[in-house]
């Protein structure tokens, strides 16, 4: 790869600011343009909140491409790809990244069709090595990892939460913000999105609870999330969930954490009713501490546990968020 490289990231954001996955996709563009002396830009592809551009800037981007659009309002692929496709061609990146979010693995592979090149989702490092980029992730349901790298340009990528440390705010940064209008036509968008259902949920985030606690299978319905819950909010952390419960609608989609789910670095994990498949630990491996319980002691959860309780839960996890309240109390 020749030339100081240019590293795009696509930003997500709240409503009053960018997400945490978007602030470590900064750093990550950070350290890879920094060891070479490239630059670092980020694109708002929706009707962004004042102040998201100035701090995406504080976060490490040299130039913002802040855009308005009444098409994009809300995320719509067709909307949101033209938009990106345009900026892409303007900027001439050498990488673009973004979240391994659900529009981020819709959006991609559509930018990356339209640039005529290739994209690598879900990735979980990238670095340059010997002048190329080299990103890894998951492969064969999370059981290995392999390496690729791309023959054409721009690379596209899509990176998963917990890879890498967002940078400190820094409020002294200096960098452009260009307002763009982008060109999205006039005819009519193919998708019409019929509802728009947001997810309710006050507690903490997944991707940034330092406990999260997750059930699977072994719950047997959907009440076995409410005792967990409970055992989150004593705890202050948050609930996640393995595949299999998400499908049977046991608890929201929004809770999966896995190969096909999120990826979550809590430092307390607690699985509740989980086997362990590789799918599943693809996505929670990274936590500081696994803590299972199960009623098989040959399940392969214990395995990359570093607690283990073997046995009915709805007997332990009571008994457990009352210790956890008794503990808070005499604090």
């Amino acid at each position: 790869m020749s030339g100081a490289p240019c590293i795009l990231v696509i930003a997500e954001f709240t409503q009053t600011r960018p997400t945490k996955l978007t602030c470590e996709l900064l750093g990550l563009a950070r350290g890879l343009a920094g060891a070479t002396g490239g630059a670092v830009s980020a694109v708002l592809l929706a009707n962004h909140a004042d102040g998201v551009a100035e701090e995406l800037i504080a976060r490490g981007a040299d130039r913002v491409y802040a855009m308005r659009h009444a098409a994009l309002a809300d995320y719509h692929s067709e909307s949101w790809v033209s938009a990106a496709t345009q900026i892409c061609r303007q900027a001439a990146p050498t990488v673009v990244l973004a979240g391994h979010t659900a529009a981020g693995a819709d959006l991609t592979p559509r930018i990356a069709f339209r640039l005529g090149t290739a994209v690598a989702t879900g990735c979980i490092d990238v670095s340059f090595a010997a002048g190329s980029l080299a990103l890894t992730r998951p492969c064969f349901g999370g059981n290995a990892r392999e390496t690729v790298s791309f023959n054409t340009a721009p690379a596209v990528a899509t990176v998963r939460a917990g890879c890498y440390d967002a940078l400190a705010f820094d409020g002294k940064r200096r960098g452009e913000v260009v307002r763009i209008e982008p060109r999205l036509g006039e005819e009519a968008p193919r998708v019409r999105v019929i509802e728009r259902r947001r997810d309710t949920d006050d507690s903490a985030r997944l991707e940034e609870a330092r406990v999260v606690v997750a059930g699977g299978r072994g719950l047997n319905g959907s009440d076995g999330f409410r005792l967990l819950e409970q055992l989150a909010a004593a705890l202050g952390g948050a609930v996640g969930a393995s595949r299999v419960p998400c499908d049977l609608g046991w608890c929201p989609r929004s809770w999966q954490i896995g190969l096909t789910g999120k990826t979550v670095q809590p430092e307390l994990y607690i699985a509740v009713g989980i086997s362990g498949a590789g799918h599943h630990l693809a996505g929670c491996g990274g936590a500081k501490a696994i803590v299972a319980v199960n009623t098989d002691p040959e399940a392969a959860i214990f395995k990359d546990a570093r607690f283990g309780v073997v046995g009915d839960y709805q007997k332990f996890v009571p008994a457990f968020i009352e210790e956890v309240r008794k503990m808070r109390m005499s604090e």
